[in-house]
């Protein structure tokens, strides 16, 4: 009934959208507001209280990090965004060390007493010690503790011992500002890459220390950064509206593509030396449901479907993508596509502290292992995705560090008899002739998948329903919106639950953090703790690139399918789709932020017969 309400509203913009006007020759140019969509709603607006990507795409356009990624280059570069060069580091990587640009300063806001607040080294030490601090319940802090900066965890503890306001101004080895501009970071261990850290403005942006206090528990609605845009709108879960940042720095289009990237050096001829952002608004609309978002598209009130949170509905892949090839009357009306392997992956997490399918008891194994044989990845790619995916090996995501094309395992197999049989040997078996298994110990087995009201995870609940049922085991299905989900999922309050995973960076090591046991509750949602998985991700922490940490990757691998606390079953194939009105796109491989390094020739959409005035 929510699709069909949707579908209606947009057939009745379409029906009441009439061709523009030509502008007069003295008339001010049309504003340039880009409309895009997600599939899921957002959270919040605090980068130390997210972790979904919708959030934290939206966080990634308001705040900035010391570094960024060329929006051009592949393989991917880092290059400063607001430090003044690359950080230098010790030779063994324990002490990271750069300069903070001067002159850029926060977007206005009554926190400064309308007064100019430029942005300094300090601004960083507060950002990051906001993770360690208990107060805010950070889901990015166990993963932050895993760099171990000198100091920091010594710092939370010290608040929760003495029940007291963790004290933000003692100063601590591991960040701290040597001077106004000067930040220096100490590690305990060695971090080769710690770059990447600097480069995730969607999470380790600058946030300004009275901003946090003026808002205290409000501050999620109150995002204040130095980054191009700023929140203008916000009704939550329904649409968010990012305006252009009036006090943004003098930032200009500039890339390193490849020599032989045509498209990219297409790109940078087009667009070297514009002034950033080159669209003066963003609209962002959460509409879950595919065929109004489709509608949307076509129908020119959504200008693109492309990122990580809102690219083509799997659905509509036959019509829009056949063979994947561009559909004639989509490649006629000027419309681009961008096709590429995801770096994600698709896990269904096991609680491993639950009762029923958590632990590391080999009847306990053997029941995750038999529901992944039972699971029909490659059905899930081809009939439910549309051919927009491919089965998952393993967790490791492709593009990054780690990932081996080559390898094969038990992970990637669809086998309803081994299923069978593993649950038979270890005592899973249907005692009362019901046509379903029992507990070992005879009690009731029924597995709990927590899922969403959208019509794609009732297409995903039917087909894991039917694979279940093909082993004998039964289902219920707990239906719920995803960010309630998450918040029990981090609570250790769910039995099975599918979650995307996405690359934040290039390194492999990042995906990891799911399965290591000093995240369980953060980063690692299914709670698996093994030592000797820990240990694998301890040196993989501390080794820089080469063979000797692509051996490691081996054995994390081979680990993780062995005891199963996720079932990866696939990697996406996007496809995004961009009107032709829309200048400079390239899919982000590692980042989330690409919004203010696109421009709008809006005199073509106009001309295109489209009301930039009405939203999808």
């Amino acid at each position: 009934m929510r699709a069909l309400r949707h579908a209606l509203a947009v057939a009745a913009l379409v029906m009441a959208t009439l061709p523009a006007q030509a502008p007069a020759s003295n008339a001010v140019p049309p504003a340039k507001v880009l409309r895009v969509a997600f599939n899921s709603a957002e959270t919040g607006f605090d980068p130390a209280r997210i972790s979904d990507t919708y959030s934290r795409t939206l966080t990634a356009h308001i705040f900035e990090a010391p570094l960024e990624y060329d929006a051009l280059a592949r393989p991917p570069l880092l290059r400063p965004r607001t430090a003044q060069a690359m950080p230098e580091h010790s030779a063994d990587y324990r002490t990271w060390t750069l300069k903070i640009r001067p002159g850029i300063h926060f977007a206005p806001d009554a926190a400064f007493g309308q007064q100019p607040r430029e942005l300094v080294a300090q601004d960083y030490v507060y950002s990051f010690k906001r993770f360690a601090d208990p107060t805010t319940a950070s889901p990015i802090w166990s993963y932050l503790e895993t760099y171990q900066l000198l100091g920091l965890a010594e710092l939370r503890e010290r608040a929760l011992k003495r029940q007291q306001p963790f004290d933000y101004d003692r100063e601590i080895a591991g960040v701290r500002a040597l001077d106004r501009y000067t930040l220096q970071f100490q590690l305990r261990e060695p971090r080769p890459r710690f770059a990447y850290v600097l480069a995730a403005s969607d999470v380790f942006g600058a946030v300004a220390r009275e901003v946090v206090e003026r808002y205290g528990n409000a501050i999620t609605e109150h995002p204040v950064g130095t980054g191009p845009f700023m929140l203008k709108q916000w009704r939550r879960s329904s649409l968010v509206v990012l305006a252009r940042n009036p006090g943004y720095r003098d930032v200009r289009y500039d890339a390193q593509p490849a020599p032989d990237d045509a498209a990219g050096q297409a790109v940078l001829a087009q667009l070297k030396g514009r002034q950033l952002p080159m669209v003066d608004e963003v609209q962002v609309s959460m509409i879950d449901e595919e065929q109004p978002r489709w509608l949307s598209f076509l129908n020119g009130q959504l200008d693109a479907l492309a990122g990580v949170y809102g690219s083509l509905p799997g659905s509509f892949a036959p019509t829009a993508v056949p063979n994947g090839q561009l559909a004639p009357h989509l490649a006629k009306r000027g419309i681009v596509m961008h096709r590429q392997v995801n770096p994600d992956v698709i896990l269904t997490l096991f609680n491993m502290a639950h009762p029923l399918v958590g632990g590391l008891a080999p009847e306990k194994v053997a029941l995750r292992r038999a529901i992944g044989l039972a699971m029909d990845t490659e059905r899930e790619a081809r009939q439910i995705r549309r051919g927009l995916a491919v089965p998952a090996q393993s967790v490791m995501l492709p593009h990054a560090s780690g990932y081996d094309p080559h390898f094969k395992s038990e992970n990637g197999d669809h086998d309803p008899a081994r299923a069978r049989a593993l649950l038979e040997v270890y005592g899973y078996r249907d005692r009362d002739g019901d046509g379903f298994r029992e507990q070992p110990d005879g009690q009731p087995l029924v597995l709990e998948m927590s899922t969403q009201p959208d019509q794609i995870y009732r297409q995903f609940d039917e087909q894991f329903q039917r694979d279940m049922q093909a082993v004998g085991l039964r289902v219920r299905f707990l239906t719920g919106q995803f960010a309630e989900q998450l918040k029990q999922a981090r609570a250790g309050k769910l039995m099975l639950w599918m979650v995307g995973n996405s690359a934040s960076s290039p390194d492999g090591q990042d995906v990891l953090q799911r399965l290591n046991g000093p995240q369980a509750g953060g980063q690692n949602l299914a709670r698996f703790q093994l030592p000797a998985f820990d240990a694998v991700y301890d040196r993989l922490s501390a080794l820089p690139d080469g063979p000797e940490r692509e051996a490691l990757f081996q054995q994390a691998r081979l680990l993780s399918v062995a005891y199963m606390p996720y079932k990866a079953s696939v990697h996406r194939i996007s496809v995004d789709l961009l009107h032709p009105w829309v200048i400079g796109y390239r899919r982000p491989l590692f980042w989330n932020d690409w919004w203010h390094r696109v421009d709008l020739d809006a005199n073509a959409r106009q001309a295109a017969g489209i009301n930039p005035a009405h939203q999808p």
